[in-house]
């Protein structure tokens, strides 16, 4: 079993509070969303990394802010990959995903919508797709691999979850100060996404399978109150259900092949974006020939750039200011007369650089059920 020395504990204790992490950006099939993109991110860039104390708090479903639904809904398909990153920065500003001695759990959960924008995300439905804690052989926790893989967790859908809106939970709980100060630490968040499927109908799961988020843990949960300092580590106990992977069946109970996929109608990212911020879209300024028209642009672009920077939130204003500096050179054609426009726009979505190779998911050992 794993051992630790004083001066490990010692380390715990001095971890930085600028060491946390937060669920950033959403990857499907290895396909990078955009930062922010179908994520439901934290307001404040002053909080956002900061762990969930209160494990019975409506936060603990999808981190501070989480209630409320983001405009986008990404697609993904039968059996996708999904990949969460987690930053130590949301805006990248610094390289880094978790501090290495925040050991401790991971899991996802997901919860089937038949609205994303009107239905609490808090509440019954929730179904765990996914866990790990502890390795004795290798000595290792869920934080150890997530840091080996630069702060990027993947999952693959199960098979049997049937087409519809999904709102999708990563969770990594730190132990470190679990015992010592009583205060086990959850980072938490949730991504929206439409999953196409030839599995139809509702999410047929046992009731023992589903739980309710708050409420499925609380203080005395055993898993937090494991010391991870002791020197001989007994079975670590993850907190949380059991994973539940429902059977993948195409065919309704009459014998009819069911239909195939439905396709997204809600959250759909449009087509017609000229530039992508998280949740926000930038569109084409129509054309003007006048200088009523001009300036009629240059305000509508500027809107557009506010909107942009209050939807930005904790990951950065680098797309927004690309946009800023377009309705700037509207702003300076108008003001030298040169009244037909708008001018084509050139820039590219900003993303931060992926840290590293996308992973596999690890532990894979849950079977399908039914």
């Amino acid at each position: 079993m794993k051992r630790y020395t004083a001066g490990l504990l010692l380390l715990g204790f001095a971890s930085m509070a600028s060491a946390h992490t937060s669920f950033t950006t959403l990857f499907i099939d290895k396909k990078n969303q955009g930062d922010g993109t179908c994520v439901r991110t934290p307001y404040d860039g002053e909080t956002a990394t900061n762990p969930i104390h209160l494990v019975t708090s409506d936060d603990m479903v999808c981190g501070r802010n989480g209630s409320q639904a983001v405009p986008f809904i990404c697609p993904a398909n039968k059996g996708s990959l999904l990949t969460f990153e987690f930053r130590l920065w949301p805006d990248g500003q610094a390289p880094g995903s978790i501090d290495p001695g925040h050991l401790g759990p991971c899991a996802v959960y997901v919860k089937k919508v038949n609205d994303m924008f009107t239905e609490s995300a808090a509440g019954d439905g929730w179904l765990k797709i996914w866990e790990d804690g502890y390795n004795p052989v290798t000595q290792k926790w869920c934080v150890d691999r997530l840091v080996d893989n630069n702060g990027l967790l993947s999952v693959n859908l199960p098979r049997g979850l049937p087409s519809g809106y999904y709102i999708v939970r990563p969770e990594i709980l730190a132990l470190h100060w679990a015992v010592h100060r009583n205060d086990p630490q959850y980072f938490v968040g949730c991504a929206q996404i439409f999953l196409s499927s030839d599995v139809q109908g509702p999410l047929n799961v046992p009731k023992e399978h589903l739980t309710s988020i708050p409420g499925y843990i609380d203080a005395d949960t055993p898993g937090l109150k494991y010391d991870i300092y002791q020197q001989d580590l007994p079975p670590y106990p993850i907190p949380g259900p059991k994973v539940y992977h429902p059977r993948a069946d195409t065919n309704s109970a009459s014998g009819v092949p069911a239909p195939g996929p439905t396709p997204q109608a809600a959250g759909v990212i449009p087509k017609d974006c000229l530039l992508k911020s998280a949740n926000w879209c930038g569109k084409a300024i129509p054309p003007y020939s006048t200088e009523t028209g001009c300036w009629g642009g240059v305000n509508a672009c500027y809107a557009q750039s506010k909107h942009c920077r209050a939807g930005a939130q904790t990951i950065g204003q680098a797309n927004c200011d690309r946009w800023s500096r377009y309705c700037d050179t509207l702003n300076a054609l108008c003001e030298q007369g040169q009244f037909v426009g708008p001018p084509v726009f050139t820039e590219k979505e900003s993303m931060v650089p992926v840290p590293g190779e996308i992973p596999a998911m690890w532990n894979n050992v849950f079977e399908h059920k039914g």
